[in-house]
């Protein structure tokens, strides 16, 4: 029994360490003196490897999910005669939901992973520690690129995610049901609206974008510079990204529907 809870208290205080390191890490990556002229450059290389690397995957996947929306949405509306409506059930579902949290999570599992296994490699061969040495601020050169190149791509790849999925329902649900073209498109721009739907959707890959990033880059950068750290550092971002865009993703619907 004792040992229980002596057990307990080592993860409770493990946990409080690593959540402090953590904020006091953001805390110091978002204060940071920007640097526009040299950081611009720095940023745009970033926004390459997480974002435009990062499009085919999201692309496919936004299809694909689509499809089967389309498709699931087109057999249950039908049993009740309402099978017009196919176009806002897809639309309300991606713009919602389905994009901003699949988005978020494949965008952890792709781009949050390397950039983890990126930062925690360099820790592992001191090249951040030459940096110090050489006068170079590490949070600056090394981490202040890579968080902000991805809190600024996820919005962007889940805006793409939507507009892919919302196609992936119309070629199934009008080009091979049969749903009337007409119908699809002026019952999804009668009942998607803007503030409540799209912008709720927006703010929600924003939050998820952050919240992805700022695990991956702290995970590389608090790792065991070994090669079992890392693995275990790449494990702990895509695990822990994915819980946090769940758990989160309930937090802001509730609070954004008026639950709260």
């Amino acid at each position: 029994m004792l040992s229980s809870v002596q057990r307990l208290g080592r993860a409770g205080l493990s946990f409080c360490s690593v959540l402090g390191r953590s904020g006091v890490f953001l805390t110091r990556t978002l204060l940071r003196r920007p640097r526009i002229i040299k950081s611009f450059p720095l940023l745009i290389e970033q926004l390459f490897s997480v974002g435009v690397l990062s499009l085919l995957i999201i692309a496919l996947s936004a299809l694909f999910i689509g499809m089967v929306v389309g498709l699931q949405g087109f057999h249950t509306l039908n049993k009740f005669g309402a099978t017009q409506e196919l176009g806002q059930l897809v639309a309300l579902s991606v713009v919602r939901e389905l994009a901003p949290v699949i988005t978020a999570i494949l965008f952890a599992g792709r781009a949050g992973s390397a950039l983890t296994a990126e930062i925690g490699l360099m820790k592992a061969t001191e090249q951040l520690d030459s940096m110090e040495m050489m006068g170079v601020d590490p949070l600056w050169r090394v981490i202040s690129p890579r968080f902000w190149a991805g809190f600024i791509a996820t919005p962007v790849l889940a805006t793409i995610f939507s507009a892919v999925a919302i196609f992936g329902g119309y070629l199934v649900g009008v080009e091979w049901l049969g749903v009337d073209s007409g119908s699809f498109w002026s019952n999804m721009q009668a009942s998607v609206n803007f503030h409540e739907d799209i912008f709720n959707g927006i703010i929600k890959s924003i939050v998820f974008g952050f919240v992805v990033s700022w695990i991956a880059v702290f995970q590389g950068y608090d790792t065991v510079p070994t090669a079992e750290g890392i693995g275990r550092a790449t494990t702990r971002t895509v695990v822990y990204a994915s819980l946090a865009v769940l758990g989160l993703d309930f937090l802001l619907t509730a609070v954004m529907m008026g639950g709260w």
